[in-house]
């Protein structure tokens, strides 16, 4: 990768300008014509190492999602995994280093329809869902540094999980939602476009995108892209079993840690699991990410409390989700 690309893919994951030619002003910046640097985009989406460029949603505050997770035998989960796939709520779909192997989020524009998916999913496979719904976020950031050190820093002086303040949305804003969930079209004039499909002049996709970024809504705005294509290549589910009276404090840290992508706490479900604290580590392989967790485990006082490490073996989905399109209706 030209060092070029690597500023562009590592530089605007997040902080994505918002004004009316934005890749105007990123091309300067790379020293590269604007419509070379859309034509570079493209490529990389098309090659799958661009997932899009757009927003990442903290969940729950439009529609509803959960983790879940599946016990299937080893000699159906592919057809098991493949019937979970059909169903488009499904935006993640992994198999993982345990009993329960196959892991699954599901997101739906509201908890009656998340519902039901998973009912289907389960009545299709014959096998029970184990539903691990988020009780509290300690940090969120699908970003990954590519120069290996510099995102580390920028990680530890993000602003920590913002509470629901409640917001409403109105019609308008589930139409803008709808509009980018998939990412920006590449062009010069991406916000215009927005505002032709979302029915919305440029300056209003411009100030309500500034509002579900400063309400906490969009978590992060730039470019999305795929781990595994740029070579991370291993990445675990690290689980602990915290006391409850702890779950904040060891959550906060572990979330300020700069050594997680995302944290979380999510409910026990006894007799089968009893884990609520959750946090996803990557790296180049499977050492690059112990490494982590050791420094983790020492930095956060993690050593004495019972954890299991789940490393990613197969990845079966891997797509952006979808809210609002229920939501639109209801909002009109």
């Amino acid at each position: 990768m030209s060092d070029v690309h690597l500023s562009l893919l590592n530089d605007f994951q997040r902080g994505f300008p918002l004004i009316p030619a934005p890749f105007d002003v990123i091309s300067d910046r790379l020293g590269m014509g604007v419509e070379e640097l859309l034509d570079t985009l493209r490529r990389l989406v098309r090659e799958g190492v661009v997932s899009r460029v757009g927003a990442v949603f903290r969940p729950n505050r439009i529609g509803v999602s959960t983790l879940a997770a599946m016990a299937v035998p080893a000699a159906r989960l592919a057809d098991v995994a493949q019937r979970v796939n059909r169903h488009p709520e499904i935006n993640h779909n992994y198999e993982r280093e345990h009993r329960f192997n196959l892991w699954l989020v599901a997101t739906a524009a509201n908890a009656a329809h998340l519902d039901r998916v998973l009912h289907d999913i389960e009545q299709e496979a014959g096998l029970r869902i184990m539903r691990l719904p988020m009780v509290q976020d300690y940090h969120i950031d699908l970003g990954f540094d590519l120069r290996a050190t510099v995102a580390l820093a920028d990680l530890r002086s993000m602003k920590g999980p913002a509470a629901n303040t409640g917001q409403s949305l109105d019609a308008q804003d589930y139409a803008l939602i709808a509009a980018i969930q998939d990412g920006l079209p590449l062009v010069t004039r991406p916000y215009a476009a927005i505002g032709t499909i979302a029915g919305l002049s440029e300056a209003e996709v411009l100030l309500r995108l500034e509002h579900l970024l400063n309400q906490d809504i969009i978590k992060r705005f730039g470019i999305v892209v795929r781990h595994h294509e740029l070579g991370f290549r291993a990445n675990a589910m690290v689980v602990w079993n915290i006391p409850d009276e702890r779950i904040d404090e060891l959550g906060r840290c572990t979330g300020a840690s700069g050594l997680v992508n995302l944290c979380y706490q999510r409910p026990r479900h006894l007799p089968d699991w009893p884990y609520n604290l959750f946090a996803m580590i990557h790296g180049k392989d499977r050492a690059a990410v112990m490494e982590r967790l050791v420094l983790l485990r020492e930095q956060c006082g993690l050593k004495d409390f019972e954890h299991e490490v789940l490393f990613s073996k197969q990845r079966f989905k891997q797509t952006g989700a979808h809210y609002v399109e229920a939501q639109c209706e209801k909002a009109a």
